[in-house]
This record gives C-alpha cells, structure tokens and sequence, in this order.
C-alpha cells in the first residue's frame, strides 16, 4: 500500500475519513483533480462541503521517488512559520505522518483561488507589476529574522561563514552519489568554487530554496497572492535565493528577463532596496556558479531515478534529458573567462 498510485476516486473516499475525523464534522468530497507537474509531492486539488459550506483544499502526498528528496516537517513547518507574516502562502491545515490514510505521509492546506502561475500571457506592464512584488518579497523574505520565526526548531542552524561550502558539499554530494556517467563540466564547476569560496553571509536568511516564477500563485488584478514550495528550505546566505531567481534556465525565450518578468538589473535593485542588504558583484557571482551546480544535481539526480526504473513520471525524463543540457550550457558561460573576469558588465 504504501506505494501505490491513488486514482482521484481513491483519494476523494480517503481524504473525506480523514477530514471528517479531524475536523469533527461532516465532509462530503464534491470534486478532485490532479495536479499535474510538481517535482517533490503528489498534488490534489479538492473540492468539498464542509458542514455544507463550500471549501477547497490541496493535498501534497510524498511519491514513492521525486526530483527533490525531502523533508515534509520543514516545509510544512515553514508555511506555518511564515503564514503569519507579510508573505503570503497556503494555510496549512494538517501534517499526518500516518500512511493508512493516503498510503504515504501527507500535508493539506488551504486552497488558493483565483489565481495562476503562468506568467507568459502578461503585457509589459503586468511583467513589471509582478515582478516587482516577486523580488520585493524575496527582499522581505531575506530581511527577516529566521530564529524569532522559530526556525532553530524546524532545521540546522549554521554559522554565516559556513553557508557556502555547505551547500556546495550537499550538492557535490548529489552529484557524486547518482551521476551514472562522468559530468566534467560540473567537477570544473566544483573546482572553481572550491578555489574562489565567498565572504561569510552578512546575515543569516531563510532560505526559500525555489524561488522562481512558477512557483508562485498570482492574480493579474490583486498580484501575487502566494509563494509555493518551500520543500527545500533552509537557514543560509540570502544571495542564493536572489541567485536562483535569476538562473537563465528561468528566462527561456526571454533572456533579457530574470524569470520572464524583468531585467536582472531591475529584480536586483528592488531586492536590496526590500531586504535593506548589498549585493557584493563577486560574491554574488559565486552564488550564481553555485545555484547552476545545485540545478545541475537536480537534474542529474532525476535522471538517476527515471534510469533506475524507480520513478517511469515523465517529468523526470524531461528534467534528466532537457535541462541538464540547458544547465551544462549556463555552466559553461560561467566558467569561460568573459563571464569570470567581466562579470558586471555581462551578467548582471
């Protein structure tokens, strides 16, 4: 059972047990859909009475295998943490660990309405709107302080000077545990930011993980109404996230715009004038190498899976096929001497 594939039938009868028993009330399952297209989690939508008044709810089920191994008490934790602040996310609702339920451990939170994620049929002024709320949260985001928020209960609380070797050993690591061919362009990748480590973080962030568009819930009329997906957070160095909002595997078919919304410039101004803090070009410029490597593992991680057989999702083929290409290339611009010796000129 704890690997089985729930049809939405399945999960309307299990689910409808499961909220009734919590909320002490009636529940009657009106509709649920699959959600399509999420790297770490099983996502459905459901629409329900409840004591008959109408309510939606998202269900996220850990897969047997995903794109991103993780932690499902930190991002839950993380959305109860921020919920009360100025960033706007899901209510969560429940976390049960219990797999009789759904067969695997799963969370629900609060439906989202009104609201997408593509971005590619917004006006220029759209773009503009939106994304100056997308870095001028991530600058709130950056500003914040994580241990007031409780995050010393949720996750490892690192020194500012250990951040980056942190993260590039865990990624490294990724790398080096499911590569099943050699990756020369991610070891000369390694190599450079081992030779070329950054500054100690100014302050100790937390770190969404994923902030990119599509991972966010907009309205045209209201902005952004929700930031998603907080599977990889962690405590560290806030230029990661603004370097992972800024990767160009985020602007395809626009590459003159961060996440196909502004030019980088622009998102990073808003950045530091919301979070209060200064980019430093160089040390930025080593994020950037060091986010292209964490992306790179992704992928690669993917592959490992859909090769393996342990995961036949599609989603995975494409991730290990498509984007690791598009990675090495990113990867390579970086590395070339223009890139590392003209950085401000070029890439920011």
């Amino acid at each position: 059972m704890n690997s089985e594939t729930l049809t939405p039938d399945q999960v309307a009868d299990r689910i409808s047990a499961f909220l009734r028993e919590q909320w002490g009330q009636d529940v009657q399952i009106q509709q649920v859909e699959k959600i399509f297209g999420g790297a770490s989690r099983e996502t459905f939508r459901v629409s329900l009475l409840r004591a008959g008044e109408p309510v939606g709810v998202v269900i996220r089920r850990d897969p047997p295998t995903s794109l991103i191994d993780t932690e499902r008490k930190l991002e839950y934790g993380a959305y109860a943490a921020i919920y009360p602040t100025d960033i706007p996310v899901p209510e969560p609702l429940f976390l049960e660990d219990d797999p009789k339920w759904l067969g695997q451990p799963f969370s629900v939170m609060s439906e989202v309405t009104d609201a997408q994620t593509d971005v590619s049929a917004l006006d220029e002024a759209g773009r503009m709107r939106i994304g100056e709320q997308k870095w001028r949260l991530l600058g709130k985001l950056a500003a914040m302080d994580p241990i007031a928020l409780g995050f010393d209960e949720l996750t490892e609380v690192p020194g500012v000077e250990a951040c980056a070797l942190r993260e590039l050993e865990y990624w490294t690591g990724v790398i080096a545990k499911d590569q099943f061919h050699p990756e020369p362009i991610a070891e000369a990748a390694i190599r450079w930011l081992r030779r070329n480590l950054p500054a100690p973080a100014v302050k100790l962030s937390i770190v969404h993980g994923d902030y990119r568009t599509g991972n966010f819930l907009f309205s045209e009329q209201t902005g952004i109404k929700a930031v998603l997906d907080w599977e990889m957070c962690h405590l560290g160095n806030p230029l990661e996230d603004l370097a992972w909002s800024l990767d160009p595997l985020w602007s395809w078919g626009t590459p003159e715009l961060a996440g196909r919304l502004l030019p980088p410039h622009e998102a990073i101004r808003i950045w530091e004038e919301s979070s209060g803090l200064k980019v430093d070009i160089k040390d930025f410029f080593w994020w950037r190498v060091l986010v292209a490597v964490k992306a790179l593992a992704i992928w690669i991680s993917s592959s490992e899976d859909f090769h393996n057989g342990n995961s036949r999702d599609a989603i995975l083929a494409y991730a290990g096929w498509a984007m690791t290409d598009r990675q090495n290339r990113i990867l390579l611009d970086y590395l070339s001497p223009v890139s590392r010796n003209e950085f401000g000129s070029r890439t920011l």
